[in-house]
């Protein structure tokens, strides 16, 4: 019984919280109180804590107690990245889809109010792509790029869900870069189409440099993804961004 009993009080927990009975940022009661006020005993309160903390909707401070998180979209979605991490190489054409209904909009909104440090922190992404020296390194810049588009859309919830589908695409990305001759410098030719979109501020060029991009990446991949061997996939999966990490937080708004 312990499992349902920790579900209905994960569940009356949550809808304390998107009641507003616990904003973002509040203390938890007391686990006593808590516990009377769910009708839970102390241990299935403990469980649906620990369980809401690993959602990244609580956070435990040691020696001063639970408090709501800032429930801030790239923080709740951050499970999404990991689900993505942990799906099979079969569905990879399927996060390159959706990866290329999500990259064209938040293109397409960050070109309408981009501002000039984001500009130019994207021309030295750009720089850095073309000046690298091995593939791990460009796909590293590249990822770099796209958060930072993704944050200047101004849309934190796409954002940080474009980030968590792109984080499994980049290994298709690599593999593509890794195989196809003068895919590197194609590439590029996409990126510093995107860039000359989103500082003339043009919506509908921004969305449409984007989807070819990303479509360049569907089509291939789509091609030669079923004649490729199991383990030369894995190969290049291994591929993996040198990304400095804070390209999407530092610029976002």
């Amino acid at each position: 019984m312990a499992a349902p009993l920790t579900e209905a009080a994960i569940s009356k927990m949550r809808a304390m919280i998107a009641s507003g009975a616990l904003a973002p940022g509040a203390r938890l009661p007391p686990e006593a109180e808590l516990a009377a006020e769910l009708g839970a005993s102390r241990n299935t309160v403990r469980e649906a804590v620990r369980a809401l903390v690993t959602a990244r909707v609580l956070d435990v401070k040691r020696g001063d107690g639970t408090y709501v998180t800032s429930l801030r979209p790239e923080l709740l979605l951050e499970g999404i990245g990991a689900a993505v991490e942990l799906m099979q190489e079969g569905f990879s054409l399927e996060l390159i889809a959706v990866r290329r209904i999500l990259e064209p909009a938040a293109t397409a909104m960050a070109a309408a109010d981009i501002d000039d440090e984001t500009l130019d922190a994207l021309g030295a992404c750009l720089d850095r792509m073309e000046a690298a020296t091995s593939e791990a390194e460009r796909i590293g810049h590249d990822a770099d790029f796209h958060a930072i588009v993704g944050a200047a859309s101004g849309n934190a919830t796409l954002a940080s869900m474009l980030a968590a589908v792109s984080s499994r695409t980049i290994r298709a990305r690599a593999w593509r870069g890794v195989a196809e001759e003068g895919a590197g410098a194609s590439t590029i030719r996409q990126h510093q189409e995107i860039l000359g979109a989103l500082r003339e501020h043009d919506p509908s060029r921004a969305e449409a440099a984007a989807l070819l991009h990303v479509a360049t990446t569907e089509a291939w991949f789509r091609v030669t993804a079923a004649g490729r061997p199991a383990h030369a996939r894995e190969t290049a999966a291994d591929t993996r961004p040198r990304s400095n990490g804070h390209a999407g937080r530092a610029h976002a708004r």
